[in-house]
């Protein structure tokens, strides 16, 4: 098996799920005894919180170029990054790497295409709704996405830094996760992406009404067929 370097901590919730996630695959896929080859760098979360708000996507670019780096010095051959929204200076942050990166968003088109499915709704933060790097993505693989709209957009965003991020999971986050992914169906959503890592915590097949597609186990599934000879 080729080393995977998971580059998270963006948050450790998501993190932890990665990890759990490969380990549970790999069992799978090569027998109960069987455990993935991996290296992780965790970042603290916070660090990268203020790099988003501050509008400094140029830094952050720069400080996951530094630690991809480290990781492939460590002995990874293939990298992963354990977050949907810091995809967007995968660009930067892969410059001079070396090794591929397996991509979150390539992962999840591949997935739904493969259902024959085409028009999913996106629950993430507010920079993977409104900003282009990872819409383009989804469109570039034939897709017609749909984002919730301002309100519910700023709902979405919200549970995620102040709940999930922080380790917490609620009954009333759940609720209103649920209503927001019913709003995308009933707008003509045919399936929906978990487009934050976390979001998985809350939503799943048995409670959202069109199929669920959850970026971090689709990712971890692509990089393990990656990683497997």
């Amino acid at each position: 098996m080729r080393t995977i370097g998971i580059l998270g901590g963006m948050s450790p919730a998501s993190t932890a799920l990665y990890y759990d996630t490969l380990c549970a695959l790999t069992r799978q896929r090569v027998g109960p005894r069987h455990a993935p080859d991996l290296l992780i760098r965790s970042l603290d979360f916070a660090v990268v919180e203020a790099l988003q708000g501050a509008g400094d996507w140029a830094g952050a670019g720069a400080l996951l170029n530094a630690e991809a780096r480290a990781l492939v010095a460590g002995g990874a051959e293939l990298l992963v990054l354990a977050t949907n929204t810091m995809h967007k200076v995968a660009g930067p942050m892969m410059a001079g790497v070396g090794v591929p990166l397996v991509h979150i968003a390539d992962a999840t088109a591949a997935a739904i295409t493969a259902r024959g499915l085409a028009r999913p709704g996106l629950m993430a933060t507010r920079f993977t709704m409104e900003q282009d790097f990872y819409l383009d993505r989804l469109r570039a693989a034939g897709l017609a996405p749909l984002v919730p709209g301002a309100e519910d957009r700023a709902q979405t965003h919200r549970i995620i830094y102040d709940e999930l991020c922080a380790g917490r999971v609620t009954e009333a986050g759940r609720r209103a996760f649920e209503a927001i992914a019913g709003r995308l169906a009933h707008a003509g959503a045919d399936s929906l992406i978990l487009g934050c890592t976390e979001v998985g915590l809350l939503l799943d097949d048995d409670n959202v009404p069109v199929p669920v597609f959850d970026t971090a186990r689709l990712h971890c599934a692509a990089a393990l067929d990656r990683a497997l000879p």
